[in-house]
């Protein structure tokens, strides 16, 4: 479905520009019959917003509370997973700060000039004070926080939730496998909801371009443009980091990884390059017992161009509609976007979930999403191809640190598995199978 998705897109957004560039010839400028028909048009993305922000709360919810829960608790898997997240938070950080700067660097939203259709709430402008921020997190009823899609709560929930299942053992794996089925389903459900994508893509350019004229594509030229000069950075940064780590070996890394950094950058899904991940790290010279935990935990936890993506892409929704944010509120936006980008799986577009989720939790204009959906699909390729690069490091670097990184293989070789990788050392984490 992902590559026919990707056609039916372009061929939308092609469609949507030729006919709102029709409808902006045809009509007079301010005329009230083309502000009618844009406005009927706008209708097609506006549902598709409806049905993202459906997702929001149950989505993290169970991704989180799984991915909690399977940790375990062992001695050896909780060092394992605590130096896994420090490396995440640290990657997480770089990757959302640099989003910050680059947009702000770059403005690329400036100029725009966009009106929301509803009134901004006062968080989006005014102080965003240290008591406000603290209170807003803890939840006093989860059912209320899931009916808001308040995301912040919902996390600490899925924390707390998560952790006591893993320390109830057996006794709370119904619940468990109860939350993995929720989670498969929502992912399921997000596939559905993506397949409306074209729909909404076709309907969100029309309706710009019939009211504002071409000109605006150049704006969106301009920021994929600058998006990729941001995502090589990226990359430079992952790179270099590892390097520290794996010195010279982490060009080596890079050989290993180009089939499935290629497969994740065509399809836009970091989940379908999984398994030829986990078979070039066993032959990179990592341990099945290390891979099996740290990806899966990545795919969670450690999206970096996904990361990069959200701040890159909700300042520039702020800036298209002139909404100033000062330096504490994009802080405060940094903290949000290091939780809320937790817990989302790598499949094609999540990322517009976790930015429609901030948008909400900042007050920001929701419909903006819609001035992303012509363009997603390229900036998906790229940031998925970020993911991969990052988890693939990541689980690196973690081995290098546990002194189990073993003499690599011809990347080439024809043999499924190295010896090394045996099957008691089989899956953990999300329970992801490797050789699915």
């Amino acid at each position: 479905m992902g590559k026919r998705l990707t056609l039916y897109i372009v061929i939308a957004m092609i469609a949507g520009i030729l006919t709102g560039y029709a409808l902006n010839v045809s009509y007079p400028e301010g005329s009230k019959t083309l502000a009618a028909i844009a406005d009927t048009l706008k209708l097609l993305p506006e549902v598709f917003l409806h049905l993202i922000k459906m997702i929001i709360a149950p989505l993290i919810l169970a991704t989180l509370v799984t991915g909690i829960a399977s940790m375990g608790d062992s001695a050896a898997l909780g060092r394992i997973g605590g130096r896994a997240l420090a490396w995440f938070i640290t990657a997480s950080l770089i990757s959302i700060s640099l989003g910050l700067v680059l947009v702000n660097l770059f403005q690329p939203g400036v100029g725009l000039h966009f009106t929301a259709a509803a009134p901004v709430t006062d968080l989006a402008t005014a102080d965003f004070t240290l008591r406000h921020f603290v209170l807003g997190v803890f939840p006093t009823s989860v059912l209320d926080a899931m009916a808001q899609n308040n995301v912040l709560q919902i996390l600490v929930f899925s924390l707390f939730a998560g952790v006591g299942l893993s320390a109830m053992g057996e006794a709370g794996a119904p619940l468990v496998r109860g939350a993995e089925a929720l989670a498969t389903l929502m992912l399921t459900v997000t596939d559905y909801v993506m397949r409306f994508a074209p729909f909404a893509v076709f309907g969100a350019l029309s309706s710009v371009i019939a009211t504002r004229g071409v000109g605006i594509i150049v704006s969106y030229g301009v920021f994929v443009g600058e998006f990729y000069f941001g995502l090589l950075l990226l990359w430079a940064l992952l790179l270099g980091m590892g390097g520290l780590f794996l010195g010279k070996r982490v060009l080596l890394l890079a050989r290993y990884i180009r089939e499935p950094l290629l497969l994740a950058f065509s399809t836009a899904s970091s989940e379908s390059a999984l398994p030829k991940l986990f078979e070039q790290l066993d032959r990179f010279g990592v341990p099945r017992r290390i891979s099996g935990f740290v990806l899966p935990l990545g795919y969670s936890f450690n999206l970096d161009g996904s990361m990069m993506y959200t701040s890159f892409a909700t300042l520039f929704i702020a800036q298209a509609y002139n909404i100033p944010l000062s330096a504490g509120q994009q802080i405060a936006m940094l903290l949000t976007l290091m939780v809320t980008s937790k817990g989302i799986a790598g499949v094609p577009r999540a990322s517009l979930v976790v930015i429609a989720a901030t948008l909400t939790q900042f007050g920001l204009p929701v419909e903006g999403v819609a001035l992303l959906l012509g363009v997603d699909t390229f900036l998906d390729m790229g940031r998925t191809a970020t993911n991969v690069v990052g988890n693939a490091v990541a689980t690196s670097v973690i081995t290098k640190w546990e002194g189990m990184l073993q003499v690599p293989l011809d990347p080439d070789a024809p043999e499924a598995q190295p010896p090394y990788a045996t099957a008691e050392h089989g899956r953990k984490g999300l329970h992801l199978d490797p050789e699915a």
